[in-house]
């Protein structure tokens, strides 16, 4: 569905001491006069006289605009444009040009540099022509702004991420999406999977029908199956009136149904039969009601071993799960990291009414690409949240983000010093395998209070197979 939004209507920046202009240029004469002329219209300058000086400014402050000559010694223009562009995407950029090298500055325009101005400069000129800039840097962000807002309104996902795995993804759901097949999302909890779901509905010929969503394992059984099928007036006490429930709700359209393995044997058959028949009654009514509509399910669990365990339909698992689709978690897609992270950054920015984003430093992006995120892009967004509350500054540093758990190297340095990396790879890979093992029996005999006959029904092995096992790894109860 394509909508076009209304301009936005910007007044034009007023500058303000603490809007910093980022001055580059190697004749000291011109950067003087440049510099007074700017410092007389109420900007902050920050004046470099080389291309190195120049990115390493970029790598430790935020600022309103770049006015950089095209040819510097050490990094030309074209380089600082470049790491202007890698600091903040809509940081306007404008270069300056001796006569003969116009060409090379609108090759530079391509590159991302909003204007450029020949040399000499003429301050009238160059005045009106950073209020432009900034008025359209104003104007990229309000309405980067709206449309996300505006796509979080009707229900358009925004998926953010250029990794293999996100990508590998994404190929799968445009595919399914042409299609009514059911399809199943699997992956960690925090991934994401709904935002995955609502792609699926949009990229459909359900795009201009209903999308509803619930969560199967937020809503006890009795009230679920009312959430689902409605009711009937004086199905139960308090049912004053009829009620439809999201089956009839999302005819024409699609409903999701998240974390679908905690549901009840009963409902499971329910969900069966709208899947099969596309027909249901509502409760307490004994007519039989017609249903379209398209259903994708998620879930964090493994449905194959709660088929083999009893604790899932083979049926439905096999209705449910005609075009499964793996939501990878943030560790597997740790490139996407610093986009997510500038992405929620600008967007808690906004809502908290700052006139400009804080950047992260240095040591605070490589914390988060090396932190391990087991509540994966959830986890992430909340951090960053947190970040820019803490932030007083133009910086995210480390300790706004409060990450207690330990980073993916951490993590894989505890792991090498736990099963050591003396040995063949056979050895090694012996003692992991024995760990891994330990530590999943541990957890299954905690969840069923040490009952070993239904540890090794879950595990899937023998009850002789498990007291082998156990002997091995010589693991025993806390209790004995």
């Amino acid at each position: 569905m394509n909508r076009s939004l209304p301009a936005a209507a910007v007044a034009p920046p007023r500058p303000v001491p603490a809007d910093k202009i980022l001055l580059v240029e190697d004749k000291q004469g011109l950067r003087d006069v440049l510099r007074r002329s700017l410092e007389v219209e109420g900007f902050e300058i920050s004046a470099c006289a080389d291309g190195p000086q120049a990115l390493t400014a970029l790598q430790r402050e935020r600022f309103l605009l770049v006015l950089t000559d095209l040819k510097l010694p050490g990094a030309d223009g074209l380089e600082v444009l470049r790491a202007a562009r890698r600091a903040e995407p809509t940081l306007p950029v404008i270069l300056m040009t001796a006569f003969g090298t116009v060409q090379d500055a609108v090759s530079a325009m391509k590159e991302g540099a909003y204007d450029f101005l020949e040399k000499p400069v003429d301050p009238d000129h160059l005045l009106a022509l950073i209020q432009r800039a900034l008025q359209h840097r104003s104007l990229v962000r309000e309405n980067s702004f709206l449309r996300e807002r505006f796509a979080e309104e009707l229900g358009f996902p925004t998926i953010l991420g250029k990794s293999p795995a996100l990508g590998r993804t994404l190929d799968q759901l445009q595919k399914v999406s042409a299609t009514e097949a059911t399809v199943l999302l699997s992956g960690e909890s925090g991934t994401g999977k709904e935002l995955f779901a609502r792609a699926v509905h949009h990229l459909s010929r359900r795009r201009q029908g209903p999308f509803f969503a619930i969560n199967c394992a937020a809503i006890p059984e009795s009230l679920l199956e009312n959430e689902l099928f409605g009711h009937e007036k004086g199905a139960y006490t308090g049912a004053g009136a009829a009620r439809r429930g999201k089956m009839e709700m999302a005819d024409g359209g699609t409903l999701f149904l998240d974390e679908i393995g905690d549901l009840s044997p009963s409902l499971q058959g329910k969900i069966l039969r709208v899947i099969e028949e596309r027909c249901f009654e509502r409760v307490g009514g004994t007519e039989t009601r017609k249903v379209d509509l398209r259903l994708v399910a998620a879930t964090n669990r493994d449905l194959q071993g709660l088929v083999k365990s009893g604790g899932f339909r083979q049926d439905l698992y096999f209705r449910l799960s005609v075009f499964p689709v793996v939501v990878p978690p943030l560790k597997d897609r740790r490139e996407d990291i610093p986009l997510l992270a500038a992405h929620f950054v600008a967007r808690f920015a906004f809502e908290q009414k700052r006139k400009t984003p804080p950047g992260l430093s240095d040591e605070a992006l490589r914390l988060l690409t090396e932190y391990a995120w087991p509540g994966n892009v959830r986890e992430l967004e909340n951090a960053l949240e947190r970040a820019v509350i803490l932030c007083e500054g133009e910086q995210i540093l480390p300790a706004h983000l409060n990450l207690s758990g330990p980073s993916s190297v951490e993590a894989e340095e505890r792991l090498s010093q736990l099963v050591g990396l003396h040995g063949t790879l056979s050895e090694v890979a012996s003692r992991v395998v024995a760990l891994a093992e330990r530590e999943k029996i541990r957890q299954v005999l905690q969840e069923t209070g040490w009952n070993k006959a239904r540890a090794a029904e879950l595990l899937q092995v023998s009850y002789k197979t498990l007291l082998v096992k156990l002997k091995e790894l010589r693991i025993q109860s806390f209790e004995s």
